[in-house]
């Protein structure tokens, strides 16, 4: 075999691959928003401030898309190792944040504990992109709010002034989350990954 049709064929396999990972991804988008749980419902409050990604309105609760904050209980360290309340910081940004301006919550599908997930604006800023900023909540997707995570990490800006424990870690180390609860399907996984619940 010559060099040339070995380059060849390599372009070509490169190629294949390529195409086919665009057409999954694509599926995966189409899939995403056709698996919601129904019509976007939308709220604009008023609201109250459960936690540092979890607001309410009336009885019904509202997850914020995209980010995952420490709860309320945690506590996180300074570089110093002094123990800080990073979970009571995190609700009372969210509660700054949304204070004052035309909040507004849209969402169409639910989490496993039956919270709305929703994307939230307040005078055309998402709100889960400010926390996430402010160091205050971490990405949970592959690619939403990432450019902003690492933002926050390169200026040690709230929870990365030290050591924290990722909230999901916390919430399974303290016992939040029964085995049935953190199981979840391959397709939960991949829309979570992704991030794909805002589409």
């Amino acid at each position: 075999m010559s060099k040339a049709y070995r380059h060849h064929r390599r372009m070509r396999l490169s190629k294949d691959l390529g195409l086919t990972l665009c057409f999954l991804f694509l599926l995966a988008l189409v899939a995403a928003r056709l698996g919601g749980d129904g019509e976007e419902t939308v709220f604009v409050g008023p609201f109250r401030v459960v936690d540092g990604d979890t607001l309410a309105v009336g009885s019904q609760r509202l997850r914020l898309i995209g980010i995952d904050a420490p709860e309320l209980a945690q506590a996180c360290r300074h570089k110093d190792g002094q123990e800080w309340a990073c979970g009571e910081a995190a609700r009372a940004s969210l509660a700054r944040l949304i204070a004052g301006g035309a909040l507004e919550c849209r969402g169409f599908s639910t989490d496993r504990y039956h919270r709305l997930l929703v994307g939230c604006f307040s005078n055309g800023q998402n709100i889960g992109a400010l926390m996430v900023r402010e160091g205050l909540a971490l990405a949970t997707g592959a690619i939403t709010f990432r450019r902003e995570q690492a933002s926050a990490q390169a200026a040690r800006a709230g929870i990365w002034v030290g050591e924290f424990e990722h909230p999901r870690e916390w919430r399974s180390r303290m016992g939040l989350m029964n085995a049935e609860e953190d199981k979840e399907g391959l397709w939960h996984s991949m829309r979570n990954f992704l991030s794909l619940n805002w589409l």
